[in-house]
């Protein structure tokens, strides 16, 4: 298939990229600079300069395209409503690209959109709409196009990982190297789920060779790390103490960060094994904590 990829120079994308490339796709890679541009046409990919405040770019794109694998969101998490508002004009600027034809589109999303309830693994056959992640508005807009034919497909990711970036991770890093200590809330028994790149890349490949209207898979590796052990590791790394902190106290030592520091993002990805054949075999998140150079 020729597949328009955006976000096809970050750090999924790149890995989604070299992944349809290696099983004989042709890709069309947006990137909005020269430099992004060159870096797709070394790696073999047909480049397409546009942004996601450009829909023109966005939609001339999947146009020219079999199928649409959407990667690509702004990270600017003190932005973060605004840019999930963002990224559903976008999801519906590639749709209208598409719409009349069976072409299909995989659009991104987070685990947490199918939240069963406190303490249980989100779920893919679980949407719940009135989850109060900003991050809905990419699941919504996705609806908005099945109604309207388009034949979309929902990725969920957790928090994808190698060894030099993890997700929600690689801020909260940061966060703990300004503040020279490492913080989990309470007893730190929430969980987050993870994936390592590589198996994620793979499951985008298999989700848009199978392009089934409607369906959401999670890239789920692992269902739950507890965020206790995820702060520890890092404390380790970072050579700094890792302590408890009261939910009232997370605001301050978090920022923005918060919204996601106490909740519960453990998922399962079982319906997503057993419908694509898809199993996970990369490394888990604490090893790649672990293995990561932290100077």
């Amino acid at each position: 298939m020729r597949i328009f990829l955006t976000g096809a120079t970050g750090f999924i994308g790149r890995a989604v990229l070299s992944e349809l490339l290696q099983a004989g796709h042709r890709v069309i890679g947006m990137t909005r600079s020269g430099d992004g541009a060159r870096k797709l046409e070394s790696a073999g990919a047909e480049p397409h300069l546009g942004t996601l405040e450009d829909l023109a770019s966005i939609r001339s794109g999947a146009e020219k395209a079999d199928a649409v694998i959407h990667t690509a969101f702004d990270h600017d998490f003190s932005r973060f409503i605004e840019n999930c508002a963002k990224d559903s004009r976008v999801i519906g600027a590639l749709g209208a690209a598409l719409k009349g034809s069976n072409r299909p589109l995989l659009i991104t999303s987070g685990v947490g959109i199918g939240g069963a309830g406190h303490g249980r693994l989100a779920r893919e056959d679980v949407f719940d709409d009135g989850h109060p992640n900003p991050r809905i508005a990419s699941e919504r807009a996705g609806n908005e196009l099945l109604d309207a034919g388009v034949t979309v497909a929902v990725m969920r990711l957790p928090q994808v990982h190698d060894t030099e970036k993890q997700g929600l991770i690689t801020p909260l890093i940061e966060i703990f190297r300004a503040k020279g200590v490492a913080a989990y809330i309470g007893e730190g028994q929430n969980r987050w789920s993870a994936g390592h790149l590589g198996d994620v890349a793979r499951l985008y490949r298999l989700a848009i060779e199978k392009a089934k209207a409607g369906a959401r898979y999670h890239a789920v590796g692992e269902e739950g790390v507890a965020t206790r052990e995820i702060v520890e590791t890092l404390a380790r790394g970072l050579k700094i103490p890792a302590v408890s902190i009261p939910q009232d106290k997370a605001a301050e030592h978090f920022g923005w960060m918060a919204m996601f520091a106490g909740i519960d993002m453990a998922a399962s990805s079982a319906l997503t094994q057993s419908t694509l054949g898809w199993r996970p075999e990369g490394p888990g998140l604490i090893a790649d904590l672990e293995a990561m150079r932290y100077i």
